[in-house]
Formats: structure tokens, sequence, C-alpha cells
């Protein structure tokens, strides 16, 4: 957008579009203006992410088929898990030294395995839980600990909650509901005691404040069990006096799986109360046949409770690692989105100033996503009045060229710029450009300064005092010229590549032509600059007119400054009183990294002090999302609250299609919970043998052909349509919940089954109270075992941990009903059989009845805590892949800006370059081709519409030319052809820069395709000038040689080249003639060997060599034969190079495809996806 910006106005005004802008505009075009767009939007968008310390939960999270296809890939395939060690995440952020999608080079990104001390094993599919199951690093393990501290807290809370309740009910049933004849005091107020103990540690457990710190979580846990245990031990309390089983079994259950204690805390509590309460037993009735049987069924229920809460504790500790992780993994994403967004900071604001930035980031805001045609090659300008513009020449500096070696010539000029950039700070000067040798910068802008010719008198006396101290340190004949002068500029970027801040103006040519014929060693200002100082430094005559032409012909009064006092001292070493980081004070020109550093910044390279993802930082910044409690806020965000599904229906579509990778191991826990309920079944049978072996087997049938179901991929000789089916059932939520329901109602079958054999044989006989000690040892005459049977059943829906919590209530609350009633039958018909024992069979069915509830309410909390863990890694996932993907996208499109700014090898060489080597960049050419293009007459065009206070739509006109000749390099015939920088209305490019070319004669069609480029720059221009009814000529100079190429710069990284050659190329442009190529004697042999006719213009003088050499012979490229058959072969050849070259358009094209699907997702409610496929 074009802007019109005085310095005591900011406000914008918008300019017409001007007649001659084409509307007919190529794709690439299109999208290198699309690509600044986001470049520069991304300055401010994203600029809040550097002061978010933690990690906030998106509001909109996108999942696609690709990416749970990924999921589900990664889980099945057995090379990402178990004893490989592999199994990671599914997408990654990259490592910092790799590259991205330009280099192709292949990732080794570290598993999630490589964060434990012992990953365990996997067999068939199935967990084999192992102690060591904990973070290799101790800060990472104690961030874990405090990560889930909470919600262990809230489960010891709740476990006092159960304990006191289930106490209080036990009270209730004793004293009121069915009391005994005689009570005994001392139990009730062992009762009251334990449930005021519960109800205290729940209240310190809640409201202490070190309760938090997992440390005192293990004690309180501690405390807790050995409270249950000693309470089971001693039969303290109502209930337990005779038969606490159903305690113990509660007490194993929330040792496992709700109290915070670490796996081997857990079961060595657990085996502990196991074996003491069945050696107590075992004391108690060891000479009772019938009561040692009781003793052993019990006993393999107490293992099946281990071996069920062992299964849960591991595979949910695991889960919530998971979860820690993708919430580590989340945070080292947006870690590495803010270092590439600072990059991005950093590579647009070395293309151009802040104010400018911030400028266009404004206007562009205003504009619709898609561009129209006559919108593409708006611009912004800002005009800045009272200003002060310095150009500063080195003196000598071509001889230095032909004398210095490559790497001492460009560490000399980015010691010495990068001097002058901090002394432009420190004065109150912003420098625009680096022409070669040239510096030049501009006071007054863009903050107005009253005294900006001061400014830049003084920044030119610092300059002449430091290059003078260069000289007498290094031994070399160098100075400087420097011209300035005041007036207004207008300021901005113009063209789509190589984009570079610069300056125009009638004052500006001014400012340079004083330059040039200024005088070594001094500081050469116009009439304009002296009215400005207001007698501030003491002056002479310039005689500028006796020196350059163009101050003669229109008559410019010059002056030289003459200091009152010794400002230049060649033995002081030159103050910087303002420093940078990028600058070090104690070497003002020792090796310094201030280039490096910038560059380093822009790519993977970067300095320890540019925004690196250590694990420090990582840990920080997780220590502060536990703070703010990021997982509550997704939680919140995301999670409906009562039903736990997510409030978007996709996002809980997709998550049902997720694998369930524990699955198998849930099922085969489920079944070893059935083998321990048909062996305590077999201690204490139904009255009937027969009817039990049959229901035996039918359960081992049937659970088999669900094992068989589950486990069939797992095993290659399973056929192939049983292995897809399988897969399908693991990917679908629906299948693999109908394997879930199967297994329970199996499991819950053969603990009711007997029951029911019961009730069936019930004669209803009532039977004397000494014949029923007789009676034989049968779950009938003890429905204990067929209560202890069903509460191991209904653990069983906690061992499947994603089976849906909802789902599992109704199972429970169905299953409890059905066991209730038969519990009702059963005691009823032994009340009916002793009638003198009623109040005891009372507290036995009620007993039965209170730990049913007990385990409902315990089961349904641990499923829910079990399940907000899965949805939660769910989510995780899914932020930290849209975090990943948003770093891919903004590093592919940093990576195009620094194509923009430096050559693509140059580029490659600082992305694919150790982090750790800090060399500057230079290389030496012995032979390049160099051209600058001057568009004759556009200068004088200015002048006239400068007067005339039209100088904007001069700019546009000129943006509007050189943005077509950066529209030629995307051709495939100038692949060899690299632009270099703009210089006013003077396009300047070089060709043969790459530095793997092979030393033959073939080299030389670099050179050839210059002059291509020439000649289609020209006719470029004649078809701009039919557009907008102008005459401009193109007057274009071509040399080859020998060159130096480097990278200079302490603020604003910038690639350049110098050497006799560059001096002469330019000199052959400003002798040129308008409309007509010109090149020396050498460049004429090379050309005409490639098919070119060109015509003796004869010998001129050339300024920097004919002093040497004499005068210089020149030719006018005329035509080039069209029977060149190596000409035609070169086409071909750079067709063929350039279809396998990665060019900025194809790259930016893919950013713009993912702002297509961006542009879906919001149309579909936020959501871009495919069909949705399962491959298996």
């Amino acid at each position: 957008m074009v802007t019109f910006a005085e310095t005591t106005q900011t406000s914008a005004m918008a300019l017409c579009e001007p007649v001659y802008v084409n509307s007919s505009l190529s794709p690439g075009l299109r999208r290198k203006k699309m690509l600044w767009q986001k470049a520069v939007k991304h300055v401010i968008v994203e600029k809040e992410l550097s002061a978010q310390v933690g990690v906030e939960p998106a509001r909109q999270i996108f999942v696609t088929d690709a990416y749970m296809q990924e999921i589900n890939r990664q889980i099945r395939n057995k090379a990402l898990r178990g004893v490989t060690k592999r199994r990671s995440s599914s997408f990654r952020v990259h490592p910092r030294g790799s590259t991205s999608s330009a280099g192709g080079t292949c990732h080794d990104y570290a598993s999630d395995a490589d964060f434990f001390v012992r990953w365990g094993h996997t067999v068939r599919g199935m967990y084999i839980p192992t102690l060591r199951h904990t973070f290799k690093s101790r800060d990472l393990e104690k961030l874990y600990q405090q990560h889930s501290s909470q919600q262990r807290r809230n489960s010891l809370a709740i476990t006092s909650i159960i304990d006191a309740v289930a106490k209080l009910h036990v009270l209730v049933l004793y004293l009121a509901l069915a009391p005994e004849e005689t009570s005994d005091a001392l139990l009730g107020c062992l009762t009251i005691l334990f449930l005021i103990l519960a109800l205290f540690l729940c209240t310190v457990v809640l409201s202490c404040k070190d309760s938090m710190s997992p440390t005192w979580l293990h004690c309180a846990g501690v405390a807790c069990w050995l409270s249950q245990t000693m309470q089971v031990l001693g039969g303290l309390g109502y209930g337990l006096e005779k038969d606490p089983s159903w305690y113990v079994l509660f007490s194993l259950f929330v040792t496992y799986t709700l109290l915070p204690l670490p796996l081997l805390w857990a079961m060595c509590a657990g085996c502990l109360t196991s074996v003491l309460h069945l050696m107590v037993e075992m004391t108690r009735s060891y000479s009772d046949a019938v009561l040692i049987r009781q003793v052993f069924a019990k006993g393999l229920l107490y293992l099946g409770m281990n071996t069920a809460g062992l299964f849960i504790h591991y595979l949910t500790d695991h889960a919530q690692r998971q979860v820690f992780l993708e919430t580590r993994r989340c945070i080292e994403g947006r870690l590495k989105l803010e270092q590439e967004n600072h990059r991005q900071d950093r590579l647009v604001l070395s293309i151009l100033p802040q104010f400018v930035a911030l400028e266009m980031i404004s206007d562009m805001n205003t504009l619709e996503d898609d561009l129209l045609s006559h919108e593409v090659h708006k611009i912004s300008i800002h005009q800045y009045r009272d200003v002060s513009i310095l150009f500063a020449d080195i003196k000598n500096f071509v001889l230095l060229s032909m004398t210095l070696a490559a790497q001492d010539l460009v560490r000399l000029l980015n010691e010495l710029f990068g001097q002058f950039d901090h002394l432009a700070e420190e004065h109150h000067c912003m420098r625009v450009k680096l022409l070669g040798d040239c510096y030049y910068c501009v006071s007054g802008v863009p903050e107005p300064q009253r005294a900006h010719a001061q400014h830049c008198v003084e920044m030119g006396l610092a300059m002449i005092n430091t290059i003078r101290y260069l000289r007498k340190r290094m031994n070399l004949d160098m100075d400087m010229r420097i011209g300035i002068h005041s007036g207004s500029v207008l300021c901005g970027v113009l063209g789509l590549q190589k984009w570079q801040f610069d300056v125009w103006s009638w004052d500006v040519g001014i400012a340079n032509m004083l330059e040039a014929g200024g005088v070594p060693g001094r500081i050469h200002i116009s009439r304009a600059t002296l009215d400005c100082l207001q007698g501030c430094y003491k002056t002479e005559d310039g005689h500028g007119q006796e020196r350059n032409e163009f101050l003669r012909k229109h008559k410019i009064e010059t002056f030289l400054i003459l200091p009152e006092y010794d400002d230049i001292n060649m033995n002081a070493e030159p103050k910087v009183t303002k420093t940078v980081k990028t600058w070090s004070p104690d070497a003002p020109f020792g090796k310094v990294m201030d280039t490096n550093g910038i560059l380093a910044s822009f790519t993977n390279g970067s300095l320890t002090n540019i925004w690196h993802s250590t694990s420090k930082e990582i840990n920080k910044r997780i220590r502060h999302a536990i703070e703010v409690r990021s997982s509550d806020l997704m939680h919140k965000e995301h999670i409906t609250p009562l039903t736990l599904v997510f409030k978007d229906n996709h996002i809980e579509e997709k998550f049902s299609q997720m694998r369930d990778e524990m699955f198998n191991s849930n099922l085969v826990c489920s079944f070893m919970m059935l083998l321990f309920l048909m062996s305590a079944q077999a201690l204490i049978p139904a009255p009937r043998i027969l009817p039990a072996v049959l229901q035996f087997s039918v359960f081992l049938f049937a659970y088999m052909l669900l094992l068989l179901l589950a486990l069939a991929e797992e095993f290659k000789w399973a056929p192939v349509v049983l292995q897809h089916f399988c897969c399908w059932i693991h990917e679908n939520n629906s299948a693999r919940n109908l394997l879930t329901l199967a297994a329970l109602i199996l499991n819950f079958g053969l603990a009711s089954t007997n029951m029911v054999w019961c009730i069936v044989t019930d004669s209803g006989e009532t039977v004397a109270t000494e014949r029923t000690a007789a009676l034989p040892l049968t779950v009938c005459t003890y429905p204990e075992i067929f209560v202890l049977s069903s509460v191991i059943a209904m653990v069983t829906c906690a061992v499947f941990l994603r089976l849906n919590s909802i789902l599992k209530l109704a199972v429970l609350l169905l299953a409890v009903a059905v066991d209730s009633y038969l519990i009702h039958i059963v005691f009823g018909s032994l009340t009916r059989q002793d009638v003198l024992q009623r109040s005891y069979h009372v507290r036995r069915k009620g007993i039965s009845v209170l730990v049913m509830l007990m385990f409902i309410f315990t089961v349904y909390y641990n499923a829910r805590q079990w399940e907000a863990t899965a949805r939660l890694d769910f989510l995780w996932r899914l932020q930290a892949q849209q975090e990943v993907q948003d770093m891919r996208e903004l590093r592919e499109q940093n990576e195009c800006l620094l194509y923009n700014i430096l050559p693509f090898h140059v580029a490659r060489h600082f992305l694919e370059r150790s982090k750790h080597d800090m060399e500057l960049y230079s290389q030496s050419y012995d032979e390049v081709g160099v051209m600058f293009a001057s568009i004759a007459g556009f200068d004088e065009y200015f002048e006239e519409k400068e007067i005339k206070h039209e100088g904007v739509d001069c700019l546009r006109l000129l943006n509007e030319i050189i943005a077509g000749f950066d529209e030629l390099l995307e051709e495939s015939y100038f692949q060899y052809v690299e632009k270099i920088k703009t210089i006013g209305s003077c396009y300047m490019a070089a060709s043969g820069l790459a530095p793997d070319k092979q030393t033959c004669m073939d080299e030389w069609n670099h050179l050839s395709e210059l002059v291509l480029f020439a000649l289609a720059m020209d006719e470029t221009l004649k078809e701009i000038n039919r557009h907008s009814a102008k005459n401009f000529r193109l007057r274009v100079g071509i040399a080859h040689g020998p060159v130096i190429a480097g990278v200079i710069g302490a603020t604003k990284p910038q690639y350049d080249i110098w050497g006799s050659t560059v001096n002469l190329a330019s000199r052959m442009d400003s002798t040129g003639v308008s409309g007509r190529i010109q090149v020396p004697e050498p460049t004429r042999r090379v050309l005409a060997e490639w098919g070119f006719v060109l015509e003796l213009r004869g010998e001129i003088f050339v300024k920097g060599v004919s002093e040497r050499q004499g005068k210089v012979r020149t030719y006018f490229i005329s035509t080039i034969r069209h029977k060149t058959a190596s000409a035609a072969q070169f086409s071909r050849s750079g067709r063929d190079r350039k279809a396998g070259r990665v060019t900025l358009a194809g790259v930016v094209y893919g950013l713009l495809q993912a702002r297509e699907k961006e542009r879906t997702r919001e149309t579909n409610r936020g959501y871009g996806l495919a069909s949705p496929s399962i491959r298996c």
C-alpha cells in the first residue's frame, strides 16, 4: 500500500493507482507479495508469544485424518515400541541441526523412551509393568511429581471420604438397623475413632499448604494405608471383627489406584496387607479344613486384586507420564515457534526499519486476504523533511580489493561498517544501505532531529577518526570521502527480490555527488547543510564544482568542515559510548561475531543467547504451566465437565478413531482375573459340580474367542482377513466397547452364576441352627465369596481404562442391582434357615451391599480420572502437532525470506553449517559476470516530478519497473543470474556466483545468460513504457573477471561483491549509451564465442582503470546468431536444471495452499478434513 507520511504527520494518505499497472500478473509475483505480507504481519501478530512463559491451551484445535492415521500407525508399528525403545509422538519439532523441507535431510527425533530410566517391554502388544518407569532427569521427574500432585491429593481426599462414609453406614447398621443383643462398645468407639481420623486426614490434605509436596503426599498415603491395615489385622471396628475380607479388597484397590504411592511402594503395601491378613486367618483356622479353603479362596481373590491393581497403577501412571510428555512437547514446540518468530522478526527488520514494518502492517490489515491484481505492486513510501543525508566512500578501495585475500577483505569491511553502524546509533543516524565500499545514512528518520545536520557532521568526523585509526593500526592506504546534504527524502522498499530499504530524492543525489566530488579525510557539505549547522563549525570553500560535473552543472555551492580542535586523532582508539549486543567493545577491531550472530539467529545454528530450547528453559515453563494449571484450563476449554466428552463433536469423533494401545493389556488382565475367579469358585463351588464344570468351559471358550479377535494382528500366521478385522476393532471405539462389554459380561456372569444355582436348588426348608454348621462349604452357605467375586468383577471395569466412564457407571449400577437382588434372596434364605441369627445375617447383607456401593464410587472416580487423563493426552498431542506445524511453516517462510536476502548458495551455507562455525562468509571467484543496468532519463524524470511534489508516483513507476526485472529471475533461462541490489534507478546483478562450478569453457554459459537477462530487461522496460506512455531506455554495462563476495553488516546483514571487475562493470554503465549494452574487450571475446555479434565503440577513459592501464577499448552488443548449438543446448540444460531447483515461488505457493486450508477449516467450523480412511 502506498502511504505518504511526513515527520510531523503520521496519518496515511492513499494514492490512486497509475494507469501503467499491468492487469496480467504472474503467479510468482502474487506469491512473493503474499510472502512479504505474511512475513511483515508476523513481526507484530506473533509478538505476544515471547511474553508467554508457559503454554496456554488453544481455543481452536485442528485434527485431520492424516494425523489420526499417523498416531495409529505408530501405536500399531512394533518397531516404534517395546524393545526397540521407539514409541515417539507423531509429530516432532525440528532438531537444531536439521533443515526443513528444502534440505531434504532425515531427522533422528528423540522418542518417548529416551526420557525414561527404563521403558519396559511389550509382548504381543501387551505392556509388561516395570518398576523403574521413571524419568532419567531428576528435574523432569520432580516436575512430573508436582504436575500430578493435585490429582493425587484429590484422590487421597476421596479415599478418606469414602472410608469415613462407609464407617458411618456401618455404625448406623450396627447400632440402629440390626443391633447386637450385647453390643461391643469398644468396637463402636474404635469405629468412631478411625472415622474421625479419616475425616481429619481429608481435612489436612485439602487445607495444608505443604500437601502438594510429593514427599508429603507419599507420607500421607502411607499413613492412610497403615490405618486401614491396622483395622484389618486387629478387627478394630464394626464389620471387621469376624470377616474383614471386604475391607481388605477395598484397601488393596485404593492402595494401587487412589493413594499417592509409587508402584513399588503400592506393591509392597498391597502384598503386605494380603499376606498379613491371610496369616492371621490361618492362625485362627489352621485346624479347620473348611476354613482353610475359605482362606485359600480369599488368597486367590487377593492375588487377583493385586494383579489388577498392578496393571491399573502401571498403565495409569504410564498414561499420565505420556500426558506430561505431550505437555512438555507442546511447550518445546512453543519455544521453537518463538525462536522462529524471533528469527522472522529480525529477518524483516534487517530489510526495513521497524517504523516502515509497522506502517505496512497497519495498511495490510485493511486489505482482503486475496489481493486484487491492481493491489499487488502497492508499496509503502514515507516522506521526511528536514533531514540530512551522509554518503561516505573508502578511498583506494579498489586497490585493497585486489591485494587483500577474500576473508581479510570481508573481515575488514565487516569490522569497519560494523563500527560505523554503532557510531550511527550513537549519533542518531540510521544506516540506509551499503553500496560496495560506500556507506550512507540519514539523520532525522524516523524520529525528527532538530540537530540532524550536526549529527551527520559528528558522524562523519567519527568515521574519519575510525578509518584513520584502522589505517594506522593495519598499515593500509585508505581514507574516507564524506558528503553531507540536508533536505527531504522518500524512503521505502521496492521490488520483489533482495528487498532493501532505501531513500530517494533529489537531495539524496546531491549528497552522493558531494561525496564523489569530496576530498579524502574531509567532510564536504552543501549550502543547505551549512545553514542548518548555524555556525557550529568553521568551514572553508569546498570548490566542489571544480571536481564534479554534476555540482558544476547545477551550480551547487559546497564547503569543507574545518574542526576547531583536533577531532581527528590517528593514535586514539575510536570510542563507542553506546553499545549493542552484537558488538564487542573490548576489541573494536578484533574478531567480532556481529554478523554471524544475526545470521545465526536466522538459521539453525542459533547462538546460545538467542532462544535456546534447552531443558532448563522448558522445565521453567513447565513449572509455570503447573502453577497456572494449564491442564485444568485445557480441560475447561474443550471437555464437558459432567460427561467428559469433547465439546466439539468432530474432535470426539477423531478421538474415538484413535487406537487403544493398552487394550490388549486390559483384555489379558481381565482374563487373568477370570482365572482367579474360577480358582476361587473351584475351592468354594456351587452345590452341583457338573453345571460348574460346564460353565467354566463355556466361559473359557468365549474368552479365548475374544482374545483371538483382539490379538490376531500380533501373529503373522493369523489369516489376513482376521488381522484386518482385528485392526478395525482396535481403531473403532464402538467395536472395542463391544468386546469390552463382552469381557465384563463374562466376568460378572462367572461371579453370579454359582449364586443363581444356589437359588435354583434352594428347597426352602428351614434347618435347625445346630445343623447349619454341618452343611458343606459352598457359595450357598458362604455367600460372602460371591460378594468378593462380584467386587473382583467390578474391578474389571477399572482395568479397561479407555471405556467411557458413563458406560462404566451404567454397567456397575446394573451389575450391583442384579447382585443386590441375588444377595437379598440368598441372605433371606439363610435368615429363614437360621431365625435366631437374623440380625447377624442382616448385618452380613448390609456389609455386602455396602462394599459394592463403595466400589461403585471408587471405580467410577478412578474411571473419570483416567478418562480425563486420556482426553487431555489427546488434546495436548493435537496442540503440540498444531504448534509444530505452525513452526514448520514459519521456518520454511523464514528460509524463503533468507533466500530473498542472500543468494541461494549463501543461505544454504548458513542453514547447513555447524552452530559453532562463527567464521564470516567470504568467497573468491575468478570468473564472474557483473552487470549494471541504469534507466536512462529516470533521474531527470524524478527531478521534474519532485518539483511538482509527485515523487511518490515516480517511485511507484520505479517499483513497477524493478518488479518486472525481478520477475524475470524466475525464468528457467536465468537460473545463474543473481540480483545483488538496486542503487536508485540502477539494477545490479551478477552471474557465475555458484561456488561449485567446474572450470571449463561451458562455465561461461552464465555470462551469455547475463546478456540474455539484460536483453529481457530491455523488453520488459519497453512493455512498461507502452503502458505508462514513457520513453525510458536501458543503459547496461557488463564486465567479467575476478570478484570477492561476502556477507557484512552489524545490524543488517547484506550480501555484496567487490573488486576491479565490479568497478569496471559500473563504469561500463556510467560511460555507456542509452539503449545499448557496453562491454570491455575481454568480455567481447567470450561473448563472441557464444554467438553474440558485437560492434566496436572505441577507446574511452574509465575512472579507476585508465589511470593505470590507459584507455579501455569497449564494444556494444548488436545481436545474437540464431544458429548457435551451444546456446540452444544451454537453454535446454537450463530448463532441465531448473526443474530440480527449489525456487522461492514454489515454496511460497505451498504457504498459500496452507492458508487456503486454514480458510477451509474456518468454513467447516474450524476444521478442514478429508473423508475418513482407516488403513491397516
